[in-house]
């Protein structure tokens, strides 16, 4: 009976090891699918840092090409055009604040209604206002930093 016991045994833990490598080949296996999980992880994030450093890139190369179209063109005109040419943002600024500013007085000392304000100071007109402040204030602001 023991002989049969010990054949047995032997026989069964002869494939012990194999039973163990296929377990352990299983874990490492799941293991390297890991590690190049987060390489890949990693290389897509190195891409989108690339991709944005080219973006930036561009930008600067786009503004350095339109200083330099635009100083070539004032080279060319006279002082007038240019200064026509410069005044023409803060111009439309005054004017949209000089609007809001008539209106405001206006409501107040009775010559339009609330009504007629809002007709014109609608919400469409104040996204033009708030572009233009944030152009002026906002967007200056964030290229400094």
């Amino acid at each position: 009976m023991l002989s049969l016991i010990g054949s047995v045994l032997g026989f069964g833990t002869s494939f012990l090891p194999k039973i163990l490598g296929f377990f352990e080949e299983k874990r490492d296996q799941k293991h390297e699918l890991a590690m190049m999980d987060k390489q890949l992880e990693q290389q897509l994030q190195i891409g989108q840092q690339k991709l944005q450093m080219v973006n930036v890139d561009a930008d600067i190369r786009e503004t350095e090409t339109l200083h330099k179209e635009h100083a070539s063109i004032t080279s060319k005109s006279s002082q007038w055009c240019v200064n026509l040419s410069s005044s023409v943002r803060p111009l439309i600024t005054y004017a949209l604040f000089v609007e809001f500013a008539a209106l405001t007085l206006s409501v107040n000392t009775g010559w339009i209604n609330m009504v007629q304000y809002q007709m014109i100071w609608n919400s469409e007109f104040q996204a033009i206002f708030a572009a233009v402040v944030s152009f002026w204030f906002g967007s200056r602001s964030f290229n400094r930093k």
